[in-house]
């Protein structure tokens, strides 16, 4: 399987289709190895993604050392106790979703002098298994995270129930955007990326259609 072949591919699908909004990718590299990932890296990508807090500092901080353009993003659960560990190396968190993670994040922030740019994952399917907040605290806690806290929220992230159409969360997402002032739209994956970008997506999150042979 040629990896290079795979990311141009799906970078052609993403520009033929972002016609208004300009969609960035994100190259999803969790447990995928250095070699794989300097390939991507070699043709000027710049955003990629990771959501194991340990396993990506051990992987990026050399290579952000000599590639000062490189923007990380922390795409999973982020505990509270790793939030000092993150923020020296990513530029974007998209799993902002609870009050103690945002005060815990702006501290850090003061603390380490770092701005970082910030997704609110919304919890669309009301699905008790998974992070996020509820669409009735949503704007409650949009104003708290940039009216207290001074967290830079330029966007909200879904991850949509898994054996549903993917299409109506998309929807509903981007009005929620809208209707909180937001700019920014993390949504779609290797699987619904095509249909996130057709209802606004401004970042994919793609990893298995980059780096997994069922995606050829």
């Amino acid at each position: 399987m040629n990896i290079l072949n795979q990311y141009k591919k799906i970078k052609q699908n993403i520009e033929a289709n972002s016609f208004n909004i300009p969609t960035n990718l994100i190259v999803v590299t969790k447990g995928r190895s250095l070699a794989d990932i300097q390939k991507i890296i070699n043709v000027g990508h710049i955003h990629f993604g990771e959501n194991r807090v340990q396993e990506s500092i051990n992987k990026w901080k050399d290579i952000l050392k000599e590639n000062i353009d490189i923007k990380l993003h922390f795409i999973g659960k982020l505990q509270t106790n790793k939030v000092g560990d993150v923020i020296p190396h990513f530029s974007f968190i998209h799993s902002l979703d609870n009050d103690k993670l945002a005060l815990k994040l702006s501290a850090e922030e003061k603390k380490l002098k770092k701005t970082l740019d910030y997704f609110v994952q919304v919890n669309l399917g009301e699905e008790n298994q998974k992070s996020g907040i509820s669409k009735q605290d949503l704007s409650r806690f949009i104003n708290y995270c940039k009216n207290d806290l001074n967290l830079n929220i330029i966007g909200l992230m879904c991850l949509p129930p898994i054996n549903e159409e993917s299409d109506k969360y998309f929807k509903e997402l981007r009005q929620l955007a809208f209707d909180n002032n937001l700019k920014e739209l993390s949504m779609g994956m290797s699987n619904d990326y095509m249909s996130a970008i057709k209802n606004g997506s401004t970042f994919v999150r793609v990893g298995s259609g980059i780096f997994e042979e069922e995606f050829n």
